[in-house]
């Protein structure tokens, strides 16, 4: 007979949850969901300072790497990096927001199917590169914006990355959420070389490519439009 699974450590995830809707402190929320969940698991006080005090020597450099590449990237951006990248799009006639983002898309998905999976996100490269010369090649095509329409453009800019860097890296054999898959299918007794669950994403991950480019291509005739009503307003 198997023996039953106890689920009540599960209540970490309820904490966590909770914590983030009422917006509370995200380190706060995190020792608590660990509090409660040790304390569901049974385990003593100690056992579960020391679960803690180990979990954070093995990542304190964590921060340091995550934090200096954002300093750099708000240096340079305070330093003219927004400017400069809507200017040089500007100059391209042929540019709009839709051709551009649908060629970060495919960058996006590519380099995350490789494994390159830091290479992108909104603070790296959305928010101080792609949202703006997405903006600026919509003005060079239709001149100045509706502000509802620079907040169209920043959402499916964001958009974007999250759906590139989703589909693409369900291609990469390493993933994490491959090994997970393999070690579930193989614990039930059936045997899944990992290749060919990477290999099976990426149909999906082409469908993914393709509906995107297709809104991608829909935002242009938005913009578009908007603009005219806009005009035709004034």
């Amino acid at each position: 007979m198997q023996s039953a699974v106890n689920l009540w450590p599960l209540l970490g995830v309820v904490v966590i949850v909770v914590g983030f809707v009422l917006r509370a402190n995200p380190v706060l929320v995190a020792v608590a969901a660990c509090g409660v969940t040790g304390v569901a698991a049974a385990m003593s006080v100690m056992t579960l300072l020391e679960t803690l005090g180990a979990a954070f020597l093995k990542t304190r450099n964590l921060p340091l790497i995550l934090l200096l590449p954002l300093a750099a990237i708000g240096l340079l951006e305070r330093f003219g990096l927004r400017d400069r990248a809507q200017a040089a799009i500007g100059k391209v006639r042929s540019a709009t927001a839709g051709r551009l983002l649908i060629v970060y898309l495919f960058a996006r998905e590519s380099t995350a199917a490789l494994g390159l999976t830091s290479l992108g996100g909104h603070p790296t490269m959305v928010r101080p590169l792609v949202a703006p010369m997405a903006e600026a090649a919509a003005e060079a095509q239709h001149g100045p914006l509706p502000q509802r329409i620079r907040y169209r453009i920043r959402a499916m800019s964001a958009a974007t990355d999250n759906i590139g860097l989703f589909f693409g890296e369900d291609i990469f054999v390493a993933f994490g959420a491959i090994v997970l898959m393999h070690t579930i299918l193989q614990a039930e007794g059936i045997e899944v070389n990992p290749l060919h669950i990477a290999l099976w994403g990426i149909p999906t991950a082409i469908t993914a490519f393709v509906i995107h480019a297709w809104n991608l291509r829909r935002l242009d005739a938005e913009i578009a439009r908007a603009v005219l009503d806009e005009k035709g307003a004034v």
